[in-house]
């Protein structure tokens, strides 16, 4: 199979037949083997029964459905799961990421060999206030902590090579930082392309200010793992060191000092305490290294979500 377009949405009612007529349009004038794969994330509305009368005009449409609202990440771990097409493109289900935009991302990734392709909404009809300012600070923020040169990380639109979501574990709040999973699991070749920006049609945005807030300790977590994961003793082990170092300096400057002056007073002076604390915070990380090391980051049931019903899916 050539392509798998996933597509996570949240009560998208009205956009989804008028989604789906354009994708299918695309597919046919190309020739692509393709399937579409719509994830419910718990929507209140007809969504999902809409999903299943398109299912049953044509059965390249497959659909997952969740009890609740797990979040974007659960609903793109999912349906990375169940992709089985060569190249993957992920889209948002308002319509305002073009269909259109489809042939070039497939044509990056298997003619220029990239591992994926990240698209770039340059001109935005967001609210600048609300959306445009915050989304050009959490740009910058990440492109100098995570070193990937990508001006719309967060750019629901982007392509990528299988190996890629079949090598990558995405979790929590972690769609954001796809192209950082894919560089700590090895695959370097990341590319961007400029994509339209479209007026939501349909419905009302789902994202509000919290999610740069999230974005922000989510960006520290995985800059964390990515780096830690496999030797977290190079973290705590560095800062245990010096915590220890500055209580070991200190404490050997106060009995130097007791000894060529018998009436100087340890207990009474602040560096007594800071040289107990500082040994004390050393020793501490020192040994939530050594449980680091002991601990498998893969916790069972991290990714376990419960799905109410699939069609077309094993």
């Amino acid at each position: 199979m050539d392509i798998s377009v996933v597509i996570p949405l949240l009560n998208e009612e009205e956009s989804l037949p008028e989604l789906t007529e354009w994708i299918e349009k695309v597919m046919q004038e190309h020739q692509y083997s393709y399937e579409i794969i719509f994830v419910d994330d718990g929507s209140t509305d007809s969504s999902w029964q809409v999903i299943c009368d398109l299912r049953e005009k044509n059965d390249s449409i497959k659909g997952i459905k969740f009890q609740r609202n797990y979040g974007k990440s659960a609903a793109l771990y999912e349906a990375f799961r169940a992709a089985q097409g060569n190249v993957v493109i992920t889209m948002d289900a308002d319509l305002q990421d073009s269909p259109d935009e489809i042939p070039e991302l497939y044509r990056m990734i298997i003619e220029d060999k990239y591992d994926l392709v990240s698209g770039w909404k340059k001109k935005r009809y967001d609210n600048t206030l609300t959306k445009n300012i915050p989304s050009k600070i959490y740009n910058a923020a990440t492109r100098r902590m995570s070193g990937i040169q990508l001006h719309d990380m967060n750019c629901g639109l982007k392509s990528y090579n299988r190996k890629v979501i079949k090598s990558i574990e995405v979790y929590g709040e972690m769609h954001r930082y796809i192209p950082v999973l894919a560089k700590w699991a090895g695959f370097k070749k990341v590319g961007e392309k400029v994509v339209e920006h479209r007026k939501r049609k349909y419905g009302v945005s789902k994202f509000g200010w919290d999610r740069f807030i999230k974005g922000f300790l989510d960006l520290l977590s995985i800059t964390f793992v990515g780096k830690f994961s496999k030797r977290p003793m190079h973290f705590f082990g560095v800062w245990g060191m010096i915590f220890f170092l500055i209580g070991f300096i200190t404490s050997l400057y106060l009995v130097v000092s007791k000894i060529i002056h018998p009436d100087f007073s340890l207990t009474n002076r602040p560096g007594f305490y800071i040289a107990l604390t500082a040994v004390i915070i050393g020793v501490q990380l020192f040994m939530a290294g050594f449980v680091g090391e002991l601990i498998s980051r893969n916790a069972p049931g991290r990714n376990a979500y419960l799905v109410e019903e699939k069609r077309g899916i094993n």
